[in-house]
């Protein structure tokens, strides 16, 4: 199936959109186990105003802090807006003839998968208009970036010029670098195993 390539991404894969900021910026954070107190304090330590749930199923039964109605009350007392994009969630299966081999980890290659089609990237741009508008965090339930598909979306960013930051507590922010194996070709996002070799040192 075809997709049309993002808008801001030539050809050649590489950005070129005078009308938007310079680097505009994005963040992600994993709720994890936190207390809905230190969560809240994260979001406001870095400027947060918008979060994007990207969970397919928004609930949490260890943490009921973080089921969709009880997280977006809390927010809204804080000040801050709550989007739920399902569009962007993971949970996706693997195709059979799958491209992104470069992934061992079979949720990460299913939403590698997710990530050829129309959809994904029509989700993609509407978080991108939301990330323009406001800062904004995408949010999963994973604590660290590297176990979790926001790592995907925040390649999909970068290929399009953006700068995402992963936060993980209040004094740590780790800047997003492209996928090592991640491959661009005219706003396709791809990650391929170059050698049997290389694909057995990939952990993920």
């Amino acid at each position: 199936m075809e997709i049309n390539p993002p808008p801001g991404l030539s050809e050649s894969g590489d950005t070129h959109s005078p009308e938007t900021p310079m680097a505009p910026e994005l963040w992600t954070i994993g709720h994890s186990t936190r207390p809905i107190e230190e969560f809240l304090s994260l979001l406001l330590t870095h400027g947060i105003q918008v979060l994007v749930d990207v969970r397919t199923i928004p609930f949490s039964r260890r943490n009921p802090q973080f089921h969709q109605e009880s997280l977006e009350h809390s927010l809204r007392e804080t000040g801050l807006q709550y989007r739920h994009m399902p569009e962007l969630g993971g949970r996706r299966k693997t195709r059979p003839d799958s491209v992104n081999v470069g992934w061992r980890n079979e949720g990460f290659r299913g939403y590698a998968d997710y990530m050829q089609t129309q959809e994904f990237w029509d989700g993609l741009e509407e978080l991108v208009n939301i990330g323009q508008q406001s800062p904004s965090a995408v949010m999963c339930a994973e604590a660290v970036p590297w176990r979790c598909h926001r790592t995907l979306i925040a390649d999909a960013l970068v290929i399009r010029g953006w700068t995402v930051h992963h936060i993980i507590s209040t004094s740590s922010l780790k800047t997003h670098t492209l996928t090592p194996f991640a491959k661009s070709d005219a706003g396709r996002l791809t990650y391929p195993a170059e050698s049997s070799s290389d694909l057995n040192l990939r952990l993920f």
